[in-house]
C-alpha cells in the first residue's frame, strides 16, 4: 500500500490559494481515477484508488498546513506504510509556476507543512513532489503569496502543471521513485 498526501488548508476560503496546490492535485487524481467515496478519518479526507493492483490512499489532511504531520504520521503507522511509500505533493516557491520536481527525500526548506511531516513521520526520507508557485511580488510577504490565488495570467501554467503532476504521481506509483524521477523531472539542457 502507498499513501499520496496533498498538503493544503481546509475550508472554502483557502480552496484556490497557492498553498492548496497539493489538495488540487489530489482532487485531479480522484477526478481521473475510479475512487472510493471520501471519508473523514485520522483528521484527513481519505479516498482509495488502485494503481497496478495496489491500494493507494489519497489523503488531504484537515489539520491545516502547519500541522499536516499530525494526520499523516498516525495514518501511516496505522496502515503500516513505510516512509518511502508516502508521496507528498506540496507548493514550492523556488520553482517557476507550474513546474514540478520529484525527489526521493529532502529537507523542509522552510516549508512548515513538510517540517510537520518530518517531525511526525520521524524522517525526511519520503518522496517529495514539489509544484512551483514562484516567488512573492516584491511588496508581498511569503504568507500573502501562499495564501493568495494564482493570478489569471498564470492559470494556463497551473492547469498544465496539475495535469503533469497527476501523470507524474500515477506514473511513479507504477514504476517507482527512481524511474519516476527520470521520466517526469524536467530535463536539463546540455550546456
Amino acid at each position: 500500500m502507498k499513501i499520496v498526501v496533498g498538503l493544503g488548508n481546509p475550508g472554502k476560503e483557502y480552496e484556490t490559494t497557492k498553498h492548496n496546490i497539493g489538495f488540487m492535485v489530489i482532487d485531479a487524481i480522484a477526478a481521473k481515477e475510479a475512487h472510493t467515496p471520501w471519508k473523514e478519518d485520522f483528521n484527513a479526507l481519505i479516498s482509495t484508488i488502485q494503481v497496478d493492483g495496489e491500494k493507494v490512499l489519497l489523503v488531504k489532511p484537515q489539520t491545516f498546513m502547519n500541522n499536516s504531520g499530525e494526520s499523516v504520521g498516525p495514518l501511516m503507522r496505522y496502515y503500516k506504510v513505510a516512509p518511502q511509500d508516502v508521496y507528498c505533493i506540496y507548493d514550492d516557491m523556488d520553482l517557476p509556476v507550474g513546474k514540478l520536481r520529484i525527489r526521493p527525500n529532502g529537507s523542509a526548506g522552510g516549508h512548515n507543512g513538510i517540517k510537520s511531516l518530518i517531525a511526525h513521520i520521524g524522517t525526511h526520507e519520503f518522496p517529495h513532489f514539489r509544484f512551483g508557485i514562484g516567488r512573492p511580488l516584491p511588496q508581498w510577504t511569503v504568507i500573502d503569496h501562499v495564501l493568495a490565488p494564482f493570478p489569471k495570467e498564470q492559470m494556463d501554467k497551473v492547469e498544465t502543471g496539475i495535469k503533469d503532476m497527476v501523470k507524474a504521481v500515477l506514473g511513479t506509483l507504477e514504476v517507482g521513485i527512481d524511474r519516476g524521477m527520470n521520466l517526469y523531472n524536467p530535463k536539463r539542457r546540455p550546456r
